[in-house]
């Protein structure tokens, strides 16, 4: 039976933190014992390499050392034994499809994440980025599209675009901020900017364009046009579906939902009274009769039918009513 390895033993090699140029690991210049410490009875420090500044163990290192020392698995047979039983049967399929990436740790290999080599401040994300810039820069690839890779990539093989709801939702509210800054800075700037227009003269000077007004004063001549994030906006607003339509706000979409089943819209067809709707009720019944005698006569003096019945011995009123009858 292995051995259970010692966490509280003096360790060779750490992990410390700088506050100014972030993690390295190297030898403990001083070690300070505290045995009175229930996670790790030694203290570690180290200076920094490229400040000289005195750092001490990381914390998430010192956290794991915590972990390990709570971490334990049945000791006896018969917890063992459960232990085994509990496995039975797993990964299921599901639990498969979940799983099949964890051996997915760097994504080194991916061409999409090979774009984004590992330069920490490089990038315009590294400004809001909280991976640790010594950790990132130890990686082939950019932690964050690396990350944002393998997220896609196991979306699209286990085919559940729900996985991709969280990226997308900040993405949206994004997009949402830039569209109330561009809004802003129009009401701030106008709907219309003017300049001046400007023009060569005979000397080929370029002088302002100007004009005399009815009373004798010189005048500017202005281009007016429209605010050129005008349609950056509207560009933003379709593509987004956030118009009136897309989000149901429309006095046709209201109407379509107040309405109940089978019932017509008050623009399908004008408004009837009473006395109107049944007036227009009983000229159709009459019509209907007139039509079906109509139809009566034309199917009698049918010449195919007549010349069936002359065939098969039928009368021609019998015609007519098999004829009705079909």
């Amino acid at each position: 039976m292995p051995v259970k390895k010692d966490h509280r033993s003096q360790l060779k090699e750490v992990t410390f933190r700088c506050g100014r140029h972030g993690s390295f690991k190297a030898e403990p210049a001083r070690v300070d014992a505290d045995p009175e410490d229930a996670v790790h009875p030694w203290h570690y420090f180290a200076p920094c390499p490229d400040c000289d500044a005195e750092c001490g163990q990381a914390h998430w290192e010192r956290s794991l050392l915590k972990a390990w020392q709570k971490a334990t698995g049945p000791t006896s047979d018969e917890g063992k034994a459960a232990s085994s039983e509990n496995l039975i049967g797993h990964p299921t399929k599901e639990e498969s499809l979940r799983t099949r990436f964890n051996a997915m740790k760097h994504g080194a290999s991916a061409k999409v994440a090979t774009y984004f080599p590992a330069k920490p401040g490089g990038y315009a994300l590294c400004t809001t980025c909280d991976v640790d810039r010594y950790y990132c820069s130890q990686q082939p690839c950019c932690v964050k599209q690396t990350q944002n890779f393998m997220l896609h990539h196991a979306a699209f093989e286990q085919r559940k675009p729900g996985m991709l709801t969280g990226m997308y939702a900040d993405m949206q509210a994004a997009i949402f901020s830039i569209l109330q800054q561009i809004i802003m800075t129009i009401i701030a700037d106008g709907v219309k900017l003017t300049r001046p227009e400007f023009h060569f003269d005979e000397n080929g000077h370029l002088s302002l364009a100007t004009y005399t007004d009815d009373h004798g004063e010189k005048q500017t001549i202005m281009e007016v046009s429209a605010h050129p994030l005008l349609k950056s906006m509207s560009e933003l607003l379709t593509k987004n579906n956030m118009s009136l339509a897309d989000m149901g706000m429309t006095n046709k979409v209201i109407e379509a939902e107040d309405m109940l089943p089978g019932q017509l819209g008050s623009k399908t067809m004008p408004m009837l009274s009473d006395d109107e709707y049944k007036r227009r009720q009983l000229t159709a019944l009459q019509d209907l009769s007139a039509k079906v005698m109509r139809s009566n006569q034309l199917t009698a003096s049918d010449p195919i039918l007549v010349e069936f019945g002359r065939e098969n011995g039928i009368a021609g009123d019998v015609i007519d009513v098999e004829a009705r009858e079909q």
